[in-house]
């Protein structure tokens, strides 16, 4: 097994996890605070940053343009759209790059 398809496999499981064993304890908790929820809330973009963040650093110029586009995309479309759309922005810059 690659290297990639054994990062993908491993994030996949710990995600799993970590959403399963969130529900578990926050179901024996109740009501949990404003700032924990808040917290909890900014996990998801916190983790999507520290995965994107070292392919902009390290990579070309495609790439770096293709994750703002995405973002952008984002904000007015569904995930499946804006993933879709920065896909389609990443290849058509490294077709002219190459």
């Amino acid at each position: 097994m690659s290297d990639i398809v054994f990062l993908i496999a491993l994030c996949a499981l710990v995600t799993y996890l970590t959403r399963v064993g969130g529900h578990l304890v926050l179901s024996r908790l109740g009501a949990i605070n404003h700032r924990v929820e808040a917290a909890l809330n900014a996990v998801p973009v916190a983790v999507l940053t520290a995965l994107v963040a070292p392919s902009v650093a390290t990579q070309g110029l495609a790439e770096a343009v293709a994750i703002p586009v995405t973002a952008l995309i984002g904000l007015r479309k569904s995930l499946v759209v804006s993933v879709a759309g920065g896909m389609i922005c990443l290849l058509a810059l490294r077709a002219i790059g190459s």
